[in-house]
């Protein structure tokens, strides 16, 4: 009922990245790739692996100008990787991160101005993405465990933002990782939120491990998402809380919903 994916970066630690994708298409199931920069993109493309999702940005930021063209013109880098890749969806945050995961130009007060600058500038994000025929999807973060100082980070703010550009070529990466840390009330965030998203990424609370490690009871998102009639992308973005193929099989186990469900 689901396309499910799996984040390369985080499972199967042991091999080379390349190894990994294999690992994970040969599992059945599509890949993720965070920072593109660091990785052979002809040996990806000929592990004949389906991406579904990259990061597509290298530098930059919503906010300023110096950092809104670095975001647009590495975002413009980022769709030919997309395009080598056959890769549909890029995946944007509020700023700029750095290695381990904080804000290079951390924010703490998010004013008018900078929330009408950040409008303007997925604008042109989405203009981008209209004219290669992909889609940039921005990320809510948490900034109570993981990214601290991250501006627009809230699903509420990501949210705001994607539906004030109302481009199909801006949709919603809804975390509910992230979200759960910093919202909650997941089933009705995602039945607000689902007009505009362009996939979902999950892992379990504490400790960002595959569902069933944790207090989100994802076989009910699962089926609150099929009654919905939400049939694109879920991404496991977590870590595999001991043996890696058996947290993919825990993935699949609790994205899979009987076929008797109607939206």
């Amino acid at each position: 009922m689901f396309q499910l994916a799996v984040c390369a970066e985080m499972v199967f630690r042991d091999l080379p990245f390349v190894e990994r994708v294999k690992k994970i298409a040969e599992m059945g199931f599509q890949v993720e790739v965070w920072d593109w920069t660091r990785q052979d993109i002809g040996a990806l493309v000929d592990t004949g692996a389906t991406f579904s999702s990259m990061t597509g940005y290298v530098e930059g930021d919503l906010v300023t100008a110096d950092g809104a063209q670095a975001l647009l013109r590495t975002a413009a880098q980022s769709i030919e990787v997309a395009q080598r890749l056959r890769c549909p969806r890029l995946n944007l945050h509020g700023t700029g991160l750095d290695g381990n995961g904080m804000p290079v130009k951390p924010i703490p007060v998010v004013s008018g101005a900078m929330w009408l600058a950040a409008r303007r500038t997925l604008a042109k994000v989405a203009e981008l993405g209209q004219r290669a025929d992909v889609t940039f999807c921005l990320e809510n973060l948490n900034t109570e465990v993981d990214h601290p100082g991250v501006p627009f980070a809230r699903a509420a703010d990501t949210l705001a933002l994607v539906e004030g550009v109302n481009s199909p070529h801006l949709r919603l990466n809804l975390d509910l990782y992230h979200a759960q840390i910093g919202e909650g009330n997941l089933i009705e965030l995602v039945r607000r939120a689902l007009p505009f998203v362009g996939e979902i990424q999950v892992a379990d609370v504490p400790g960002r491990c595959e569902p069933g490690t944790g207090e989100i009871n994802y076989p009910a998102i699962a089926q609150a998402l099929a009654e919905a009639g939400y049939r694109g992308t879920v991404a496991l973005e977590a870590w595999a809380s001991g043996n890696d193929e058996l947290a993919l099989q825990r993935f699949r186990d609790a994205f899979s919903v009987h076929d008797n469900v109607t939206a």
